[in-house]
């Protein structure tokens, strides 16, 4: 999307948006100027910021492929983004075609892709909500008609919750469809984390204070007071090129010096 494209019904091209500065480092198209300009300041200082975003994308890919394979058939993602393949529907039905998908974000761009993307598709589902409000995403009737809460769900908030201020609770947040969760559901995280460099962190502050993309890097311990209620698998809370499970090799697509560490983790809700 260029400046001389129409830009779609409610988006401000004067204003970032974290799914489509997302799209731009995963090298979408889903883009305008000001997002753009926002992924080079952050490029321009840490170099290495595509190969996290791909990093953060496959530890998505490869926590609910995991999940489907050990028999979970719910999926509920919050802060969907842009689509991308292989998307989660994709990758969890080609483990058993029977698995639920409810894609959720407020971006009216998001919507529009989804609109075209999952038509007349049965048992996958997308809204157009803030995840900020857990209480209207749980109401919403394409939820309760495609998830049971008495059996186990997937709760996906990848790369979105450090978007989410401290004033807006996070924990809280998590904490809403923690108690809807039945025995044997899991919360798949990532986040940015205060452990990257100030220089890194500062720009990133500047380019985006006082819009929707705005981020809060937040330490190793708040993030894991995010999953109080929940185990951790596998590796634990580790960076997201850092994680994997299963018995096939591992190839980090970069090293730990990142200066943009995001971390990420899969946890099983204790009974």
């Amino acid at each position: 999307m260029t400046e001389l494209e129409r830009v779609p019904p409610g988006v401000d091209p004067t204003v970032p948006s974290s799914a489509r500065v997302y799209d731009y480092l995963l090298g979408g198209k889903d883009h305008v100027a000001v997002d753009r300009a926002v992924a080079e300041r952050l490029l321009a200082v840490a170099p290495e910021t595509r190969m996290v975003a791909r990093a953060n994308r496959r530890f998505q890919v490869e926590a609910v492929r995991h999940l489907a394979q050990q028999g979970v058939r719910q999926f509920i993602d919050l802060g969907t983004g842009i689509p991308t393949s292989p998307s989660i529907h994709e990758t969890v039905r080609s483990v058993n075609s029977s698995c639920r998908v409810v894609y959720v974000d407020y971006d009216p761009v998001v919507r529009l892709h989804a609109q075209v993307l999952l038509a007349d598709s049965p048992g996958i589902a997308s809204i157009q909500a803030d995840l900020r409000r857990p209480a209207d995403v749980l109401a919403d009737p394409h939820v309760s008609d495609l998830i049971d809460f008495g059996r186990p769900v997937c709760v996906l908030l990848v790369g979105v919750l450090h978007y989410v201020m401290d004033e807006e609770d996070p924990e809280g947040i998590v904490a809403a469809f923690r108690e809807r969760m039945a025995p044997g559901s899991h919360l798949a995280l990532t986040h940015a984390m205060a452990e990257s460099d100030p220089e890194a962190i500062a720009q990133l502050t500047k380019s985006t204070a006082g819009t929707p993309a705005q981020a809060r890097f937040r330490t190793r311990r708040e993030v894991l007071r995010l999953f109080d209620g929940f185990e951790l698998i596998g590796p634990g809370l580790v960076p997201v090129q850092d994680w994997h499970l299963g018995e096939e090799p591992h190839i980090p697509l970069l090293d730990d010096m990142s200066r943009l560490r995001i971390e990420g983790g899969v946890g099983r809700l204790r009974a």
